[in-house]
């Protein structure tokens, strides 16, 4: 059974430390002979340090000696009648063991606490416009409800963030297209409509609806990569390079140069709000899939797990469900 153990330094701080019977070869191990060594220091007596580490006392003499001559044979320990006393290379070797020990003490504090208290980070993916809204919100009440979580977002494409999840150096992401990487699962959440942003000027800035043939040679601000669905595939051929303005990473930029008159852009409904020299007009049919990442069989902390399952559950309550073709 365990056993609580002091063990004094020679400054005479105590340290309790957790002491249990163990096999006596155990005490063949460096790092063992080394703490045996401090017990010795306090009592001066074999025979009981002994009795306190719970070994014979002859384990405890083979161990000492193994450890002197582990160091060159230089003696630690000199006999003054029946007890023993460190030599002066003892005293300076114990000293630094003894601080060796208040460090390891120490750290395995720090580790203790830091299971109830220390943050935890999820590391978080998102395709551009999907901070807006809902899911804002939701990370919002969820850091509320559990103080010791943190956030650290990385908007970026899909592919990019796929190849984050697959280096464990995010947590999940909620994308816009999915892989045939079977490393990797994916869950549909919803679905969500792609809109035009026009200069509020533009011939076509009264219209109701848009079909994606209409504005095939119009000047383009377009991302870095695709937004739903690509442009190519609802039109008769892909936009001319000399139709596309400016190439961009976020929403915020796209909508930034359509209002400036540049062009137009292709945004999700998310990005959709009233804003000064802009109409959003609805794309006909066109669509853009959500879907949750998560590298497969790879563990979670609670916590993380916790929300991954919590923003799916959530977001398919909100928005019109829509069976899922990978689950």
């Amino acid at each position: 059974m365990p056993r609580r153990l002091s063990i004094f330094s020679s400054t005479g701080e105590s340290i309790t430390v957790e002491c249990i019977s163990l096999p006596e070869s155990f005490f063949n191990w460096s790092s063992a002979k080394r703490a045996l060594g401090s017990v010795l220091a306090q009592t001066e007596h074999y025979t009981t340090a002994a009795a306190r580490l719970g070994i014979s006392q002859p384990a405890l003499s083979s161990a000492i000696h193994n450890l002197e001559n582990d160091l060159g044979g230089v003696k630690l320990f000199e006999k003054v009648g029946r007890n023993i006393r460190l030599t002066d290379e003892g005293r300076f070797y114990q000293e630094n063991v003894d601080e060796a020990i208040q460090k390891l003490h120490s750290a395995s504090m720090i580790l203790r606490e830091s299971k109830t208290q220390a943050p935890i980070v999820i590391r978080m993916g998102v395709v551009s416009g999907t901070l807006d809204g809902f899911l804002a919100r939701e990370i919002v009440k969820y850091t509320r409800e559990n103080k010791r979580i943190r956030f650290h977002l990385t908007e970026s494409s899909s592919e990019n963030l796929m190849d984050l999840i697959r280096q464990e150096k995010l947590d999940m992401a909620i994308i816009d297209s999915t892989d045939r990487d079977r490393s990797l699962h994916f869950r549909k959440l919803h679905q969500r409509d792609i809109f035009a942003a026009i200069p509020e000027h533009h011939p076509l800035a009264d219209r109701e609806v848009i079909n994606p043939q209409e504005i095939l040679h119009e000047p383009q601000i377009v991302f870095n990569y695709n937004v739903g669905m690509s442009f190519k595939e609802w039109t008769t051929g892909a936009p001319a390079d000399e139709c596309v303005i400016c190439t961009v990473d976020t929403a915020q930029s796209a909508l930034d140069l359509v209002a400036a008159g540049v062009g137009i852009a292709f945004v999700p409904e998310s990005c959709v709000r009233q804003r000064s020299g802009i109409r959003f007009i609805p794309m006909r049919n066109w669509h853009q899939p959500l879907y949750m990442c998560i590298y497969y069989d790879k563990w979670l902390e609670p916590p993380v797990w916790e929300f991954v399952e919590l923003l799916v559950k959530n977001l398919r309550d909100a928005f019109e469900e829509i069976p899922a073709n990978r689950e």
